[in-house]
């Protein structure tokens, strides 16, 4: 037991080390949250510059008051000033001291402490590549949740505030960066959108010191063409040449689009109806490599679950003891039916709010961008479908993990000797894990086969956060939802009895829209389980 539980601590520890600690801040609020200590912090030094200049500008103002009411009296008299010894004095003095102190003064660079401490911290800040993600998982949630770009803009995202604080809201400059990513990732139909909603704001009165309509009507042009819009292209650019008619790219356009446009007519002069709505419909956003997209996103909206009433009515909750096991026999777990094929339940209050917050805390400081194996390689790698954070915790390593380890040992009756070790997962913006299947199928490399344990017979997945909105956990080709409950967790097998996968359990991970979501992960395998079924000892699938 000690060797495997040694043996998935060093491939963890190779996983960490090979991974940049640096990236993808965004995907972790856990983290994220150092970034806005570290920024107040920022503030803080930014303001005793502030304080340093103010006072070193009131010592000079002091002093240029003084000699201003000093020099209007000696200069209506010159020679009657000077001719007391004393002014001359002084008036030497000042000029051969004094104001060299003053120079010495103005030129005192009070700036070091702040610029000192920014550039020790700035080794800290999200990349460009950061920034990037961030706005990419912006438009995940705009298309997965059909958010228009004003609900985002103006900070409505559920509507949770009758007055929007201004620190929720978009501004012009905002909305352009957004669009601006877009277009740089050739997503043209999030370039639209967020390049309207800039011009709406504008339009509304807002201003911008660095963003004008002009270049943001010449990515609206050019990202409409693209999505095969002809004649809303024309009209931006004929709009932009009224406000800039020497704007050399819109007047090259202009030309090119009304030709295009005069050959477009053309053809659809030819076209029957079915073909013109085709090549409507073809336009907006493209299809992706993930052929049940619709289905995944509906489900995370709440919508298309397939439950009818009469298969509801046979859902149950209950108190499990597991057979009269006896750390159950005098207080029994509260199981709930979530789903029936495949058999999906819940535990309600297994993991105490110490416990988690402890494995929290464990988890936090080596959390690193959650990888998934390739099928084609069969190795660890990370995915842009999975956005999240992840550390894995061995049970030797706290007393709390080695506890949680064996509470899931006696609620579902498997051997975890061979499992994985208990992995912690940080959901940040817009973070989510798109459909997959925990187990390994055969038309992939054997990823376990390493490590000798078999295959991923169950898995239970352990909420420590409740999530104000989104981040629910959805089977695509069963049509089920499972929103996040704090403190409790889903349990469901992978695997037929006969070692088969069960495609059943394909299951994907929602974007969190509002919230932060902490979950735990423990995969049990096949090897270890085959004398408790001989014995009776596992449920019935």
């Amino acid at each position: 037991l000690m060797m495997t539980a040694y043996r998935w601590w060093i491939v963890h520890l190779l996983l960490f080390t090979s991974t940049s600690a640096r990236s993808d801040f965004f995907t972790s609020i856990g983290q994220m949250t150092d970034l806005l200590f570290m920024e107040k912090d920022l503030v803080m030094s930014l303001k005793d510059y502030i304080r340093a200049e103010e006072d070193k500008l009131q010592q000079i103002r002091r002093w240029a008051d003084k000699l201003e009411a000093l020099s209007a009296a000696a200069t209506e008299d010159p020679e009657g000033f000077l001719g007391q010894p004393v002014n001359a004095f002084k008036l030497i003095k000042r000029l051969n001291t004094e104001w060299t102190e003053l120079e010495s003064l103005v030129l005192m660079d009070m700036s070091d402490v702040f610029v000192s401490n920014l550039t020790i911290q700035r080794q800290n800040f999200p990349s460009d590549d950061d920034q990037t993600g961030a706005a990419k998982a912006l438009m995940r949630l705009q298309d997965t949740y059909q958010l228009d770009t004003d609900t985002i803009s103006t900070g409505q995202l559920a509507g949770l505030f009758s007055v929007t604080p201004a620190h929720l809201t978009l501004t012009v400059d905002d909305c352009y960066d957004l669009g601006k990513v877009a277009y740089s990732e050739a997503d043209y139909y999030h370039t639209e959108l967020w390049m309207a909603q800039a011009l709406k704001q504008l339009d509304q009165g807002e201003t911008s010191s660095t963003v004008d309509a002009v270049a943001i009507l010449d990515y609206l042009s050019y990202s409409v063409y693209q999505q095969g819009g002809l004649r809303r292209a024309l009209d931006f650019t004929k709009q932009l040449l009224e406000l800039d008619p020497t704007h050399q790219r819109a007047n090259g356009n202009l030309k090119y689009f009304e030709y295009q446009l005069s050959k477009q007519k053309k053809v659809e002069g030819r076209e029957d109806e079915e073909q013109q709505k085709q090549r409507k419909e073809s336009q907006g956003r493209h299809d992706d490599y993930l052929p049940e997209r619709n289905k995944y996103e509906k489900l995370c909206r709440s919508e298309g679950i397939r439950m009818t009433p009469r298969r509801q009515s046979r859902l149950f909750c209950r108190y499990y003891d597991n057979g009269r096991h006896p750390r159950f026999v005098i207080g029994p777990v509260k199981q709930e039916d979530e789903w029936d094929r495949p058999h999906i339940v819940r535990y309600h209050d297994v993991v105490s709010e110490k416990e988690m917050e402890k494995v929290k805390e464990l988890a936090k400081p080596r959390l690193r961008r959650a990888t998934v194996h390739d099928p084609q390689t069969g190795k660890l790698t990370t995915a842009h479908y999975r956005v999240s954070k992840s550390a894995w915790l061995a049970a030797f390593e706290h007393p709390v993990v080695d506890t949680i380890n064996q509470r899931i040992e006696d609620i579902t009756g498997l051997d975890i000797s061979t499992a994985e070790d208990l992995q912690v997962a940080n959901y940040g913006i817009g973070g989510q894990y798109e459909p997959h299947f925990d187990f390994g199928r055969k038309d992939e490399p054997d990823a376990f086969e390493e490590l000798g344990t078999g295959n991923r017979i169950a898995t239970w997945l352990l909420y420590m956060s409740d999530v104000q909105a989104g981040g629910a956990t959805v089977f695509t080709d069963i049509g089920a939802s499972v929103k996040p409950k704090k403190g409790t967790a889903v349990f469901w097998y992978n695997l037929h009895r006969s070692g088969e996968g069960d495609y059943l359990t394909r299951h994907a991970a929602c974007p969190v829209l509002l919230g932060n979501k902490w979950v735990s992960n423990k995969w049990i395998h096949e090897r270890g389980q085959e004398f408790r079924r001989r014995c009776g000892l596992l449920e019935s699938d």
